[in-house]
């Protein structure tokens, strides 16, 4: 693995535990010589995991739209920073260069970057791992509302089994590296659509 694209807040949160998450996370990733791919902002939980790369001697990629580089303030100290046009650009530009997803405590729109991308391995668009980093036991009602989807039969074991869970980066990271999609019946290419 390469490349890791992180969705997290802009936010600090209300715990300590999420800016110290994050720092792991970063440390984690450098140590293993993994690039991180996020949204390029300076502050909060962004700030804090790729902060942390960089001070590790990492490589840090980061992906915004030109309407947010002031909003989330755009770190000035990346490896990159590319600015496109649009949310979607952004998610596009950060599924290209990433070969696996993790979520980190974040508001609406982390989630909806975890969900859509979880949506694509689910219909097999990709094979890249997705995970959610559980700091502080954030996700724990998510990962409920995912045993409630299986347990009623929206969603089927073998793609609840794709959301890969740890509390630590480094749990989560060793399921990365062991991880093997699912057997889909057919694979959807984006040229198909």
């Amino acid at each position: 693995m390469k490349n890791i694209a992180v969705f997290c807040g802009s936010s600090n949160g209300v715990s300590e535990a999420y800016i110290k998450g994050a720092k792991r996370l970063g440390k984690e990733l450098a140590k293993r010589n993994i690039a991180l791919v996020y949204g390029g902002a300076s502050v909060g939980v962004m700030g804090a995991v790729a902060d942390s790369v960089l001070e590790e001697g990492g490589n840090v990629i980061g992906v915004m739209p030109s309407f947010l580089e002031k909003r989330e303030i755009s770190h000035k100290n990346l490896t990159q920073l590319i600015v496109v046009d649009s949310m979607h650009e952004r998610k596009a530009k950060m599924a290209e260069l990433a070969d696996g997803f993790i979520a980190m405590p974040g508001g609406p729109g982390t989630l909806e970057e975890f969900f859509e991308i979880f949506t694509w391995a689910q219909l097999g668009l990709h094979q890249k791992p997705c995970g959610l980093l559980n700091i502080n036991h954030y996700f724990d009602p998510l990962i409920t509302l995912f045993n409630h989807m299986t347990d009623e039969q929206f969603l089927h074991e073998k793609y609840r089994s794709m959301a890969l869970v740890d509390v630590e980066p480094q749990g989560l990271l060793d399921q990365f590296n062991t991880y093997e999609p699912p057997t889909l019946k057919t694979y959807i290419t984006e040229k198909q659509i």
